[in-house]
């Protein structure tokens, strides 16, 4: 896959860090011993890491969960504290729903790392585009066998044919392969109804400051109303001295109907993966149509695992 991607762009060594405000200090998330040690005094912090060594020798980081299930007192005392200081209030920002409704699998997103291992992700390899991901999609589109549209609305020149399992393009039947990255139920006229998502109000400020945070990300999970700060210096790697933009972000619900809402999440439930199912059930025999992406699978996507299902389905269509 890197070597796929390397003709479309150079890449810059990258390790992305995230700290979160708990109790008025900045500690490292996931929660690590460097965490453990800021928040808790000396004596209790080395009882807790040593617990941690004994229950858990070969593993490097534990689920949230199986912290809070634990036969031991400390380990136990532990996950409720990363799950009260961390993921209960962020997640109830975040989702705003009950946090016992919460999908399993976005808990044990954020877990505890037994070590001091500080990054966010623990990849081998991790690197950004040197000009940033616009410049890469832009090499990957510029190629003589590929048509840009823009600001075109894909349900007036594409129909997708359940009933007669075809795809029409501009009201002719099109033999071609589509590969769909759009959202599903919109192509469908939300013939079962929409598929619920959170969105984002996205707040950008221009500082006179070198920096304005210590690492790319910093989260709020408690007392602010917004989940985190994005500087985008760190992620981009500028030099510019003097002069810095932060991103805060505000979760709100998502409305369809509203074109200043964006379907940035999807909520993972039994209930939504149904809905998702009908509609998956709707195009799947269709032979020549393809999902792919987050509002076309129902299904969350960070930069790699979109890019990895991508060449995953163009290896399908080979």
């Amino acid at each position: 896959m890197i070597l796929k991607i390397k003709k479309y762009s150079g890449f810059y060594f990258y390790e992305h860090r995230v700290l979160g405000k708990i109790d008025e200090k900045l500690v490292p998330i996931p929660f690590n011993f460097k965490s453990i040690e800021l928040l808790f005094e000396s004596e209790k912090a080395e009882l807790i890491k040593s617990e941690l060594k004994k229950e858990f020798p070969a593993e490097e980081k534990v689920s949230i969960l199986d912290l809070i299930h634990h036969k031991n007192k400390i380990v136990k005392e532990l996950g409720e504290y990363v799950y009260e200081k961390v993921f209960a209030n962020y997640t109830a920002k975040q989702w705003e729903i009950p946090i016992e409704e919460i999908d399993t699998s976005v808990i044990n997103r954020v877990p505890v790392l037994l070590g001091y291992d500080d990054r966010y992700f623990q990849d081998e390899y991790q690197f950004m585009p040197k000009e940033g991901f616009t410049k890469l999609f832009e090499n990957i589109l510029n190629h003589e066998n590929i048509t840009l549209e823009l600001n075109q609305e894909a349900s007036l020149i594409l129909n997708v044919d359940t009933e007669n399992k075809k795809i029409l393009y501009n009201g002719e039947e099109f033999n071609g392969n589509v590969i769909f990255t759009g959202a599903i139920d919109q192509i469908l006229n939300y013939q079962y109804g929409p598929l619920p998502y959170r969105s984002l109000k996205l707040q950008f400020e221009d500082y006179e400051a070198n920096y304005y945070q210590p690492v790319s990300v910093v989260n709020y999970p408690n007392e602010e109303d917004y989940t985190r700060i994005t500087e985008f210096k760190y992620l981009s790697n500028q030099n510019k001295e003097g002069f810095t933009t932060i991103l805060k972000e505000y979760p709100r619900a998502y409305d369809y109907k509203n074109e200043e809402h964006t379907p940035y999440y999807v909520i993972s439930s039994d209930e939504n993966q149904a809905l998702y199912n009908q509609y998956y059930n709707a195009v799947k025999d269709i032979n020549n149509f393809y999902l792919c992406g987050r509002l076309a699978e129902y299904k969350y996507y960070n930069m790699d695992a979109a890019i990895k299902r991508a060449m995953e389905i163009l290896e399908t269509i080979k």
